[in-house]
């Protein structure tokens, strides 16, 4: 799905009070994010993703009643509009600062004493999507990698199915990183709630760790995180089955992109590269 024909879906749509062609685009990857007015609009790449989008905007829900900080929906159910996975947002202030680690352990910490909803959340299976972001791939890809990527999920799938937690196992963001939080006026805001799921509370704690290791998170940030959360993850001997199945699931993820982004493809060759051989000191850019 390419800008183009996410703002056809969204004017078809008709959500927004004025035209889809005025709408600003804020990202575009599995969802087109479109912004207008007080309002903020995802549409999703496929219809597989409707169910998740029913999901999040629960989520949202359950969270307001929780009185967790988090982005509130403007509508209560999704729509499916040709083929396409619609939910609208309300509109968050504008952040007066970027978030910084410490803003991001200090909402999961409060996430991670919740008791499960009243619905079911799903396991936080990072490995779930990597099929089909390699079947998006398709032939811009080298099929001995996707081979090889469809190896390391199942040997990750299994190891993780075998790990002792060292936290309480409950309700997780999924996907904990700085971009997903807005600090606006009020203070730190949790976005993106579709990888909202019951788990290990370590799933969450291992994506900072990662991005230490691999994205250039300079030490110092990284340890105003463990700092404010209580606890380092990397202590923890579960730590490196995590962090190569979210390795393998960042890897996956790029693939989807490089029929039609030469940087996506040569982002995913880099990475795919220093997974066979086990460097670890890599550097890995953000997509």
């Amino acid at each position: 799905m390419d800008e183009a024909r996410a703002r056809d879906v969204l004017a078809t749509a008709g959500v927004l009070p004025g035209p889809a062609r005025d709408a600003r685009l804020l990202a575009l990857g599995e969802n087109a994010v479109f912004a207008a007015g007080d309002l903020v609009v995802k549409v999703g790449r496929d219809a597989e993703l409707l169910e998740r989008a029913r999901r999040e905007l629960d989520i949202a829900a359950w969270l307001a009643e929780a009185g967790i900080p988090a982005v509130r929906a403007a509508e209560p159910k999704a729509l499916l509009v040709e083929g396409h996975p619609v939910t609208v947002w309300h509109r968050l202030p504008e952040a007066v600062r970027p978030a910084e680690p410490r803003d991001l352990a200090e909402l999961l910490r409060v996430v991670h004493t919740l008791p499960s909803p009243s619905f079911a959340l799903p396991p936080r299976d990072l490995l779930a999507g990597v099929e089909r972001w390699l079947r998006l791939a398709g032939d811009a890809i080298d099929p001995a990698d996707a081979a090889y990527l469809r190896e390391r999920r199942d040997g990750f799938a299994a190891a993780a199915a075998a790990l002792t937690p060292h936290l309480p196992p409950g309700p997780i963001h999924g996907d904990a990183l700085p971009r997903n939080v807005h600090v606006g006026p009020d203070g730190p805001v949790l976005v993106d709630l579709e990888t909202f799921s019951a788990d290990l509370r370590e799933h969450d704690l291992v994506v900072m760790a990662l991005s230490r290791d691999r994205y250039g998170l300079p030490a110092e940030a990284y340890d105003s995180f463990t700092e404010a959360y209580g606890w380092d993850v990397r202590q923890w001997a579960g730590c490196g089955v995590l962090r190569g199945a979210r390795e393998t699931a960042s890897c996956a993820w790029v693939a989807q992109h490089a029929p039609a982004n030469p940087k996506a493809r040569a982002e995913f060759e880099r990475r795919v590269a220093s997974l066979r051989d086990g460097d670890e000191a890599v550097r890995w850019y953000p997509f």
